[in-house]
């Protein structure tokens, strides 16, 4: 899972940023509305958490150019506004949710993947390969009926391939999974985490194609 994070105040996006990496979602932060519009033009995510009061683009500006053009990603506001009018106003223009601030960590993780659960039409479907099972709504990995234990950067690869089975993710597009389009990539770490994974998932359940990256099997 991967979000676009829009908001200004260093501190709160900060916090905001190690909460959701500790929980295995890849963040992509800025800090301005103009730079915000520009990003969901050209990058995809699962959702966004979106600041209202930004520098150079309200955010009610960019979530109603957002719905214009026809953009349906699950925004989730974050605002210090907290007027029933200006809630109201933000749910109109297309917002699915809100939360204000000051706000609990936890309960923003909780609310964002109910939305993004709701957004795919619900509980996503459990991937099953030989005696291995992973439930991506809950983030819970079976083997042979044993529950594992991931990091949260394994979780990410493995969240990325089980969402697409048969498909091929390259390097960079499961790099861009770990450390966001604005992160350091730290070298070989794509490899680093595959390899933990297949010790304890099986070395054969993520399949390596020459040259071209790597997948999980269609079921």
């Amino acid at each position: 899972m991967k979000i676009l994070l829009v908001e200004d105040d260093t501190m709160i996006g900060e916090s905001i940023q190690v909460a959701l990496e500790g929980e295995g979602i890849a963040v992509d932060w800025i800090k301005d509305g103009g730079l915000a519009e520009a990003a969901l033009l050209t990058q995809a995510h699962d959702a966004l958490l979106l600041d209202l009061g930004l520098p150079h683009k309200d955010g009610l500006e960019v979530l109603r150019a957002l719905r214009v053009r026809g953009n349906t990603i699950p925004v989730l506001v974050i605002t210090a506004r907290d007027t029933v009018a200006q809630r109201i106003q933000g749910l109109n223009l297309g917002a699915d949710d809100y939360l204000i601030k000051p706000f609990d960590l936890d309960e923003l993780v909780a609310r964002l993947h109910a939305l993004i659960r709701r957004a795919r039409g619900g509980a996503e479907a459990v991937y099953r390969n030989g005696d291995v099972a992973v439930n991506p709504a809950t983030r819970q990995v079976l083997v042979a009926q044993q529950q594992v234990m991931l990091s949260a950067r394994e979780w990410m690869i493995l969240d990325a391939l089980v969402a697409r089975p048969g498909a091929i993710l390259s390097r960079a597009q499961l790099e861009e999974r770990l450390y966001g389009w604005s992160g350091d990539v730290e070298s070989n770490a794509v490899e680093v985490h595959i390899h933990g994974l297949r010790k304890k998932l099986g070395p054969q359940f993520i399949i390596n194609v020459r040259g071209l990256g790597y997948m999980v099997e269609k079921t």
